[in-house]
This record gives C-alpha cells, sequence and structure tokens, in this order.
C-alpha cells in the first residue's frame, strides 16, 4: 500500500510529461480547421476600393484563389506583404483581400504605400466574415478551389517556404 502512495503520482508525472512531448513537436501555426475540405462560407462585401460593388463567392467560382486576411494595424501583415506583391506578379490565381477590422482610409492608405496584390480587397470592417471563416488573427491565407471548396488555410504570415511547398504545388494540383 505504501509503494501505491508512490506510484500513484509517478505514474501521473509519466503521463503528464508524455503530453508534453507531445505537444512541443506541434506546430502552433497549424491550427485544423473544420472548414476544409467544405465550402467557404457564404458572404457579401462591398470592394475596399468600390463600396458600391459588392463581391460574393458565386462571383469567384470557375477557378481556384487565394484569400489572404489582412489589416493596415497588423504588424505581420507588413512582414508577408512583399512576398504577395511578388507572387501576385507570377500571376497563378487571383489573390483576394478581406481587409479584416479596418478602417477603410487606412486600409487604402496602407495599400497605395506597399503595394497591392489583390484582384479585388474585401471590406469586412465589422469582422463577421473573417469570424465565418474561423480567423483566429490575421494574417491567415486560404487557397479556395473552383467550386468554392477550402483546401488550405495557413495561420500567421507567409514564408518564400510555405508559398513554394504548399500552395504553388496546391495550386498546380487545382488548375491540374
Amino acid at each position: 500500500m505504501n509503494k501505491l502512495r508512490f506510484l500513484i503520482p509517478l505514474a501521473a508525472f509519466v503521463v503528464l510529461l508524455g503530453f508534453l512531448l507531445v505537444g512541443l513537436r506541434l506546430n502552433p501555426r497549424e491550427v485544423p480547421s473544420p472548414l476544409i475540405d467544405k465550402p467557404a462560407p457564404a458572404f457579401a462585401l462591398p470592394r475596399l476600393d468600390d463600396t458600391t460593388q459588392t463581391i460574393r463567392p458565386a462571383d469567384l467560382r470557375g477557378k481556384p484563389w487565394i484569400l489572404n486576411v489582412w489589416a493596415s494595424w497588423c504588424v505581420a501583415c507588413r512582414e508577408e506583404h512583399p512576398l504577395l506583391v511578388d507572387f501576385a506578379k507570377r500571376n497563378l490565381v487571383p489573390i483576394y483581400g478581406l481587409n479584416y477590422k479596418d478602417q477603410q482610409a487606412d486600409a487604402l492608405g496602407w495599400l497605395a504605400r506597399f503595394g497591392n496584390p489583390y484582384t479585388a480587397s474585401l471590406f469586412d470592417a465589422d469582422g463577421r466574415v473573417g469570424i465565418d471563416f474561423g480567423v483566429y488573427g490575421v494574417p491567415e491565407t486560404f487557397v479556395i478551389d473552383g467550386a468554392g471548396v477550402i483546401r488550405l488555410k495557413h495561420i500567421g504570415p507567409l514564408t518564400p517556404d510555405v508559398i513554394e511547398t504548399r500552395i504553388v504545388p496546391l495550386l498546380r494540383k487545382l488548375n491540374g
């Protein structure tokens, strides 16, 4: 009975240590999304540059596209932005921005200053569409196929490695 009193806490410690070791091997940027392989959420948002024009997912069907969630107040967005500008020049797919919880004038000024990689940027002032997409924070990037199904979600700023090893191969497959 005396041994059991010492073995139970030791067993609990070993189990907790096992969970910790497994957790340390996980990539915090790879948060599983329940939206992968599901249709993109429905939305109707005004364009950032012309709020009289509305864009819906149905308007984007027929070929793959990228949705990049960004904001002018986002420091990490500034980090990834030059990569998006360069990637847009490759003309692989249209890139749409989702300007998230931002001020229109600030967002337009930011694009004028740093370049505009977007075919169009959608203005999500209250963040509801971002919530529908399961956005944790900005930046986040989604690859959506021609049928409107989400095929990839990347949390955090894009890197050259993510673009070349995950996004470009997926786009080639989807354009196949």
